[in-house]
């Protein structure tokens, strides 16, 4: 009765099939991480995105600018504008990056990306995947690290979230078999996950930090979690000084809130839609999306942004210059870090502490509040206070 329609089905799995198998050997062929201390220059390029992103990534990388300029002057870092990562030019191109936009973003070293609108099922626009995932999947940064501390309530997370498969991997292919049957499709490989997770041990050795939770599913969504559990076990063996535990993601979601239990919690390990999901709910213990930075690491390139979304209304209301570059500047320090500015990137981490708390520079997203771009003057006012010191 659906022998054409399941041909049909089964032909595009197919092709998915060969895509991922293609994309599994190239990754075991790469190489070690880029020594960004061997680089006659480092290029940092500034992408803003679209909705508030063009706002706040431009008071990120002045900041940025700010806190490099020494380094800019002497030819050591070098900031490069990329333009076209809007909803209109992608859709303009039929890309989630246009061809010419990715190539610009190869050229550099690191990247700043301000927050991009997707189009959802039913909005009335093209089909086009997340330029986020793309740019992941193109650049092969592999790994999403987002901290989340509040020193005040015994809270220091850091979540090691896999950023190139799972359920996000083939998100726009998945296929309407029927009217009435939908299917969509999770990747799991052995290199992704060992990856990630060797990542995730590397920076709690590093840190002295004594637990790694491996969070998901693997009681109902048995191979794939599976999997990627197993997987993570393995390498935890070879971490014999850190104690690794096992978490299912729905209970995950009710033990942060425990303010007992999640004391306990140092860093996470997880597949890449529960880690999407669970770090959204994590940067609300410390103010909210708008509050928490993000990175993207992968061998040759980083990728840093907010983790919260494009914010479209805020620009149809007229407000966009009242966002909130919080997150950005979050993402700022960490990008500094990543590059071997470690100084710069506490002092930076410092003085958004100090700002965000004083209340002197209150950002509501509203005329009631501050702009983006006042909130910045005051962070590399309270950032000249900090190295005067």
């Amino acid at each position: 009765m659906y022998e054409k329609q399941i041909e049909a089905a089964a032909e595009h799995f197919k092709a998915l099939l060969a895509r991922q198998l293609e994309r599994n050997e190239r990754i075991k062929s790469q190489g070690d991480f880029k020594d960004y201390g061997k680089l006659g220059k480092i290029v940092i390029g500034v992408c803003g995105g679209d909705g508030i992103g063009p706002v706040i990534t431009k008071q990120s990388a002045d900041v940025l600018a700010f806190l490099l300029k020494d380094e800019v002057a002497a030819g050591k870092i070098e900031f490069r504008t990329i333009d076209g990562l809007t909803i209109e030019n992608r859709i303009a191109h039929m890309k989630a990056i246009p061809d010419d936009v990715l190539e610009e973003l190869k050229k550099c070293d690191v990247i700043l990306k301000g927050p991009t609108t997707t189009p959802q099922a039913g909005d009335g626009r093209p089909n086009i995947e997340s330029a986020n995932v793309a740019m992941r999947k193109a650049l092969d940064l592999f790994a999403n690290v987002r901290p989340v501390r509040i020193p005040e309530e015994g809270i220091d997370w850091t979540f090691f979230r896999e950023n190139t498969e799972g359920a996000y991997a083939v998100g726009s292919d998945g296929v309407n078999v029927t009217d009435e049957v939908a299917f969509d499709f999770v990747v799991t490989t052995t290199e992704g996950s060992e990856r990630i997770a060797r990542l995730a041990y590397n920076y709690a050795r590093a840190n002295h930090k004594d637990r790694v939770s491996i969070i998901q599913k693997a009681n109902v969504i048995k191979t794939t979690d599976g999997k990627f559990l197993n997987l993570c076990k393995e390498i935890g063996k070879e971490y014999p000084e850190i104690t690794t535990d096992e978490w299912y993601i729905d209970i995950t979601t009710a033990k942060l809130i425990d303010p007992k239990r999640r004391k306990d919690f140092k860093v996470f390990v997880l597949p890449n839609l529960y880690g999407d999901i669970i770090t959204d709910e994590a940067a609300e213990f410390q103010g909210g999306v708008g509050t928490a930075g993000s990175a993207n690491i992968g061998k040759k390139y980083a990728m840093f942004e907010a983790i919260h979304g494009s914010a479209p209304r805020m620009v149809e209301e007229g407000r966009a210059q009242y966002a909130d570059p919080c997150s950005m500047l979050r993402a700022s320090a960490m990008l500094l870090s990543h590059i071997g500015y470690v100084k710069e990137s506490e002092a930076l981490d410092k003085a958004l502490d100090i700002c965000m708390a004083s209340g002197e520079y209150k950002i509501t997203g509203r005329s009631d509040g501050c702009t983006c771009s006042e909130f910045g003057e005051y962070v590399k006012r309270t950032l000249k206070t900090l190295t005067a010191q």
